[in-house]
């Protein structure tokens, strides 16, 4: 059996740069109120017309990855997005990616499993090279949630969280010596489903009701129950992280940078506080980029390793938690 590990990553935000103050216009909010529940000071959201959808993020992503990984688009042998905001309905962003590439019949795998959907995208990955079915794998994470978001009161709890994004990782079989990726875990609880949600559209809805104006248009918003939420995530994320850590025999303390789904700066520092971490142990760039769902921990790993956060042989945890409800941890050797 192989062993995988990160061989390249990539990120792209796209250029439009959204503050607090900016959302005041919009609704009732404020830079004290946002900065105070979140952490978040600005996002990066899409403009229209110009171009960018969750496809042409994670392309510009995969780029930056495979450049960084020292390899031609051409050794990519097989692709994993993980998107919750794909272009289309269907088909899936993996086989857009695929062309912008000009990677012909290489093959493509779709994963929607919101927040906590890049590490289940990375555990696809590392199963497919641990079997030797594949040498080289792309993996994306990137979401365009601006467009659907209620920028008016009723939305304010969700809206003044997400933000645009893409990051990208190729994943390649670990050279002798090196431990690579050694241990993924995943877990779900569907009871929880519609706690956070974007109800429609979907197949569940008739064609006539969503064309019908009086129909409910709160379907067609994210919906977030953020107090549940967060009471879940802060014990699944520890629950996670142990068990990666009880999985590889090792303790917080042998963590050189966790890498956190970017859900929200006041979990971070919780889970941060109750492991005894030191601010150096753990990487956050939410308060630049608010919460970009599958793109998060990508980006974050891809901007820890350019500014010398994460360096060559570190040990490095990635934990999500989010929609589904899902969450996942990875334990790696970078």
């Amino acid at each position: 059996m192989y062993t995988s590990f990160i061989q390249g990553l990539g990120h792209f935000l796209p250029p439009r740069e959204i503050d607090n103050a900016h959302l005041s216009q919009f609704m009732d909010t404020s830079d004290a109120w946002i900065q105070e529940r979140t952490g978040i000071q600005t996002r990066r959201w899409v403009e229209k017309g110009d171009g960018w959808t969750s496809a042409t993020m994670g392309h510009e992503a995969a780029k930056m990855a495979i450049e960084h990984a020292g390899i031609s688009a051409s050794e990519i042998d097989h692709i994993v997005f993980a998107t919750i905001s794909p272009d289309y309905y269907f088909p899936g962003n993996g086989v857009l990616v695929q062309e912008m590439l000009g990677l012909d019949t290489v093959g493509a795998t779709d994963v929607r499993n919101a927040c906590s959907g890049f590490v289940y995208a990375l555990s696809i990955a590392n199963a497919f090279i641990q079997t030797g079915q594949y040498k080289t794998v792309l993996v994306i994470g990137a979401e365009l949630q601006s467009p659907v978001l209620d920028l008016s009161d009723a939305g304010r709890h969700v809206s003044v969280i997400f933000g645009d994004g893409a990051g990208a990782a190729v994943l390649g079989r670990a050279p002798e010596g090196h431990s690579g990726i050694q241990s993924v875990h995943l877990h779900a609880q569907g009871k929880h489903a519609l706690e956070l949600s974007m109800q429609g559209p979907s197949a569940i809805h008739w064609l006539n009701e969503i064309a019908d104006t009086h129909g409910d248009p709160s379907i067609f918003a994210p919906h977030m129950n953020g107090n549940f939420i967060f009471k879940n995530a802060v014990v699944r994320f520890m629950e996670v992280i142990q068990e990666a850590l009880a999985a590889t025999g090792k303790s917080p303390s042998d963590i050189d940078c966790l890498v956190p789904h970017q859900a929200n700066l006041r979990i971070a520092q919780y889970i941060q506080a109750k492991m005894g971490l030191r601010d150096d142990q753990v990487y956050n760039n939410i308060q630049r980029y608010g919460n970009t769902t599958g793109a998060s921990i990508p980006i974050a790993f891809s901007e820890a390793v350019r500014d010398g956060s994460i360096q060559r042989g570190d040990t490095v945890c990635l934990a999500a938690f989010g929609a589904g409800f899902t969450w996942a941890s990875a334990l790696l050797t970078y």
